[in-house]
């Protein structure tokens, strides 16, 4: 059971890095049939959570994954996780 985790503390201030860091995780998850992400946008205003939901929202990125789960005990965290056949 492999589990990956991204916390995007370090570039919550930028843009690109944050794009390139969920492609990257999610590319990895894949690339070695991992269980589970767990990405930690943090607590803050939530609007790097909610970002971050966007971007699994995205029908691509959907296709990818089983499931997304907030955290109901710490809000600055998600896990998305994956069913391989």
């Amino acid at each position: 059971m492999t589990k990956l985790k991204l916390d995007l503390h370090d570039v919550y201030n930028r843009s690109d890095r944050i794009d390139e860091a969920l492609r990257s995780v999610m590319a990895e998850a894949v690339r070695i049939h991992a269980t589970e992400v767990e990405i930690i946008p943090g607590k803050g205003s939530g609007q790097l959570k909610k970002r971050v939901l966007r971007y699994l929202a995205q029908r691509d990125v959907r296709d990818l994954y089983h499931r997304v789960e907030k955290d109901a005990d710490n809000h600055g965290r998600i896990f998305v996780h994956f069913r391989w056949k």
